[in-house]
């Protein structure tokens, strides 16, 4: 985006930090955001107004303001939006992939995911494909196009494997606890109490409409669920440590050669105790924790002053190493084995 001198917005939308602009007949909450920057954006959608960074370099206020304004409950598509777009970009996606390596140390989960051997084939476009599927509905919400045939591929996708509806509730409670947690740890500020509410609400709806049942209601009923789960099973099992390790070799695959043996030490510093036990991870290096730690702790230091990407930062903007050509079809992104079928 181009630099502002004042805390502005995006040409056709309401000046000044408060203002957001509303399509005639939009329903209120829409997630959407400025039109035509998502290919499938729905005609008249409630847009919301599209922020510029301040001088170019700072945070926006008005994003903030604009999430303190909205409805935890209602209005919890569009704050995910903003938060990760707007506010947390990088934090999001590392605080995610950390969620998806966590749920590794499941046996079920390991046990299907290694039956599978799409990690040990396929690692980096399972990789890409899972991204890509959950940002299209992060970005665009769960009702309109994209968003909704993404949810509905994500569905189509795991019909065709058994799957128990507490590893569902299981890796969908990731989702919702590993970004607050990355954020308080390691993002420029901490989700903010309303956030907590209307992230929790998001991932919710967005487990109603996987057909998932019994999802707790509130996160702390979903935190008891998910600490009986781990205690069954959290055990350390040679699915989870193939699994594991098929994931650390895809990261391992985006670093030059020489830096490749530090990802497995990195990712041990990073994961939580009951993974490293269930995947067998080796117990992490005090003095490469603390640098780890250290060097996210200066760049939160370094973003609390400055907004260090791309505003916003939307799919259309990241590169996915499996479809160098450009993003596929919806209706494409999966196992290959399900398109041939399919075929």
């Amino acid at each position: 985006m181009s630099p502002s001198r004042s805390p502005s917005l995006e040409p056709g939308s309401a000046a000044g930090a408060a203002a957001h602009t509303t399509a005639p007949g939009a329903a209120p909450g829409c997630p959407f955001h400025a039109a035509g920057a998502m290919a499938g954006a729905v005609p008249g959608a409630d847009i919301g107004p599209r922020y510029r960074r301040p001088l170019g370099v700072l945070h926006h206020p008005g994003v903030r303001g604009e999430i303190a304004r909205l409805d935890a409950r209602r209005d919890c598509q569009r704050i995910v939006f903003l938060l990760s777009a707007y506010e947390f970009p990088f934090d999001m996606t590392r605080a995610l992939e950390i969620a998806l390596f966590h749920t590794y140390g499941s046996r079920s989960v390991a046990r299907l995911l290694d039956r599978t051997a799409q990690f040990a084939r396929q690692g980096q476009k399972r990789y890409d494909d899972t991204n890509l599927l959950i940002a299209n509905f992060m970005e665009a919400g769960w009702d309109g196009d994209p968003g909704a045939r993404a949810i509905a591929r994500m569905n189509h996708i795991h019909s065709h494997y058994r799957i128990p509806n507490e590893d569902f509730l299981f890796v969908l409670w990731t989702f919702i606890d590993f970004p607050i947690d990355w954020m308080a740890q390691f993002g420029w500020r901490a989700f903010t109490p309303h956030e907590c509410e209307a992230w929790f609400h998001y991932w919710h709806g967005i487990g109603q409409r996987m057909g998932l049942v019994d999802i707790p209601a509130s996160k702390p009923a979903f935190d008891a669920f998910v600490a009986a789960y781990e205690a069954r099973e959290f055990q350390p099992d040679e699915a989870c440590r193939r699994v594991a390790d098929a994931t650390v070799a895809i990261m391992a695959a985006w670093l030059p050669a020489p830096l490749r043996g530090l990802v497995k030490p990195a990712a041990a510093c990073l994961v939580r105790p009951q993974l490293r036990r269930a995947a067998m991870l080796a117990e992490p290096s005090p003095a490469l924790n603390a640098v780890l730690r250290g060097v996210l702790k200066l760049r939160r230091a370094v973003k609390r002053v400055l907004s260090i990407e791309r505003y916003p930062t939307l799919l259309a903007d990241k590169h996915y190493r499996s479809y160098p050509q450009g993003m596929p079809p919806i209706e494409q992104i999966g196992p290959d084995a399900l398109q041939r079928k399919k075929g």
